[in-house]
């Protein structure tokens, strides 16, 4: 089997992709169009794309014109992506002698170019090789021709195997039990208010079922912050603020499972709750300042699976964002503070508590570290300012 002769190119790509994909975490990039080149991309590693180019370079014109579709490419990739810096790499593995290229490396901004014949030329690369110290050492293989051909392929798509797993495991829908609940409760308590007060409207009623009131909170009150989130003024306000969560609560609960949106849910209310009492000395009820908290960690799950929702964060997270807290402001008698304060609390919540095999250690614990300033902060203008 070593005796069958395999492409010299082919071999380095293989290897190249093996390096990058198994061992660096990087994932291949379809492109309508794109022949004689390979496109990875990992947000998370200081060159957040990588592209081989097998394709013949003979001249600087072609090369010049290469560069110019590099750069028009990415600025597509990055309004997908959702991405302000996008630092790229090229490899170049077949330009001619004609190519203007003095050394191994060149830089030009975000894009780095390296001319490679053999794997060895990397070290030639300084600044490739302080980000990918190990690629030489990790493109070593006992096998040879046909058989380090397979294996290259073999691991490949084993590592390929596993990430469409994990990417299954987090987007497949799971049963919502959790926002059923809260949605019950809201009901619940709604009729209750009929049942057992004089309506959702009454002042007294809703003061008797927890409603969020700064004079009774400063006076030993403090779990209004929370129960005010499970009341609402009003049958369209209980059925807006239901319709919405019925919508978005699915779609987090299943992305951070059921423990860690409840914590999502409940902090933002909290949050809201806190920042409504800041501006604010009327009385309050409702569950928009947890559904901005959604919409906040909505936003920060999808800024990581930005690959998979870059194009719903730009055409709808985002404008749903900021058309409600357009409408907030415009209109009278919506509590836009409650809805603020949720938003950044949910997302301050949803980096501590993390996204499923993207966040690090490192990324819960500032999380949690900023949602104690942030709840601290909260508490010091409601309550002592």
């Amino acid at each position: 089997m070593n005796d069958v002769m395999v492409n010299k190119t082919d071999e380095l790509v293989m290897k190249l992709l093996h390096y990058f994909i198994t061992e660096q975490g990087y994932n291949p990039i379809v492109l309508q169009g794109a022949k004689n080149e390979i496109w990875l991309e990992n947000l998370e590693s200081p060159y957040h794309i990588v592209r081989i180019v097998t394709d013949y370079i003979h001249n600087n014109e072609q090369f010049g014109f290469d560069i110019f579709k590099t750069r028009k490419i990415t600025k597509r990739i990055k309004k997908k992506m959702l991405s302000w810096k996008m630092n790229v790499l090229c490899v170049y593995l077949n330009l001619g002698d004609n190519v203007e290229f003095d050394h191994q490396e060149q830089r030009d901004g975000n894009l780095t170019c390296v001319r490679l014949n053999e794997i060895e030329d990397i070290n030639a690369c300084p600044l490739v090789k302080e980000v990918f110290p190990s690629i030489t050492k990790e493109t070593e293989f006992k096998e040879e021709g046909l058989e380090l051909f397979m294996k290259l392929t073999q691991d490949i798509s084993e590592k390929n195997e596993v990430d469409a797993k994990k990417a299954e495991e987090v987007f497949t829908m799971k049963k919502p039990v959790i926002t059923y609940a809260i949605i019950a409760i809201n009901v619940i308590l709604f009729a209750l208010m009929y049942i057992l007060g004089k309506g959702s409207t009454h002042i007294p009623t809703l003061l008797a079922f927890g409603a969020n009131y700064k004079f009774l909170v400063l006076h030993g009150e403090p779990w209004r912050l929370l129960t005010c989130a499970f009341l609402h003024i009003g049958i369209l306000h209980l059925l807006v603020n239901m319709y919405a969560l019925y919508v978005i609560g699915p779609q987090l609960e299943s992305f951070f499972g059921k423990t860690k949106y409840l914590l999502i849910y409940l902090f933002s209310a909290l949050c809201g709750s806190l920042l409504s009492i800041t501006f604010s000395e009327h009385i309050s009820a409702g569950a928009s300042g947890a559904i901005f908290g959604l919409l906040g960690a909505l936003l920060y799950f999808g800024y990581h699976y930005r690959v998979y929702l870059g194009n719903v964060m730009k055409s709808q997270i985002i404008p749903i964002i900021i058309l409600n807290l357009l409408v907030g402001f415009s209109l009278s008698g919506i509590d836009n503070a409650a809805h603020i304060g949720g938003l950044v609390g949910g997302t301050f919540m949803a980096m501590a508590v993390g996204v499923k095999y993207k966040s690090t250690v490192m990324d819960k614990v500032n999380g949690w570290i900023v949602s104690f300033i942030y709840v601290a902060f909260l508490i010091f203008m409601g309550f002592m300012k």
